[in-house]
This record gives C-alpha cells, sequence and structure tokens, in this order.
C-alpha cells in the first residue's frame, strides 16, 4: 500500500486523536454536553479519532522506502486479523451474557487503531534493523 499524505500528516493526526479524545471532556467541564446531544459528541469524536488513523497511516514516514511499504502492508493483514479477533471475542461475551439489546458500532475505529498500532511497530521494526545493519 502506497502512502498518499506527506510527512506532516503523521503528527498531525496524533493531534487530531488527542483532540478527539480530550475535548469531550473539556465540553462536559465546560456545560456544553447534555443528554440531548451526546450522541452527537460521541458520533463526532469518533469520526475525528478516524480521520486521525487514516491521516497516520497514510502519511509518509521521513525515510519512506520499499521495505516500510511492505511493512504497512503486514500492518494491515495483522490489523485485519485483530479486528476480526476482537469482534469474535466481543461476540462471544455477548452470547455468553445473553445481551441482546447491545450493538457494536465501533467495528472500524477498532480496525484503524489496530493498524495504528501496526503500521507504528512496523515501521519502527524497520528503522531499527537497518540501524543495526549499519552498524
Amino acid at each position: 500500500m502506497k502512502a498518499l499524505l506527506p510527512v506532516f500528516c503523521r503528527p498531525l493526526g496524533y493531534a487530531i486523536i488527542a483532540l478527539a479524545v480530550f475535548m469531550p471532556f473539556i465540553l462536559y467541564f465546560m456545560g456544553k454536553v447534555t443528554d440531548a446531544n451526546l450522541v452527537f459528541y460521541k458520533e463526532c469524536s469518533k469520526l475525528l479519532m478516524m480521520m486521525g488513523c487514516l491521516m497516520i497511516i497514510f502519511a509518509f514516514s521521513k525515510d519512506e522506502n520499499r521495505e516500510i511499504e511492505q511493512g504497512r502492508n503486514r500492518a494491515v493483514r495483522n490489523a485485519i486479523f485483530f479486528t476480526v479477533l476482537i469482534l469474535f471475542c466481543n461476540m462471544v461475551y455477548r452470547v455468553y451474557v445473553g445481551d441482546i439489546t447491545s450493538v457494536d458500532s465501533s467495528t472500524f475505529l477498532i480496525f484503524l487503531i489496530a493498524d495504528v498500532l501496526c503500521v507504528e511497530y512496523e515501521i519502527n521494526r524497520v528503522r531499527i534493523r537497518n540501524l543495526f545493519k549499519r552498524s
């Protein structure tokens, strides 16, 4: 998978994720979040997190090469595996508890977070490997 965004989108993606995590709390303490608009802020926060994760995944790294591109492909494969595993465990838990009312609506967000973690792992693994090859 080729990177599509410039290098500065990587830290910008992390800043957007941090904003999405802390903004609901800040708005709550300011008195802006009520029962009437809680779902709106929840969904906006999830959308911001998805946008930040996509920016991180599709941004070039500083020393982008073919090996990092292959690592990004492996990361997507691993993220799909981890997402299916998490969702399967969640479904088994709901069947075990007998919960028929809750529905998981954050599947894509779980996938993106797992993908970001896998991408960061693969990129850092390649960097460390190249560092020790030079020595």
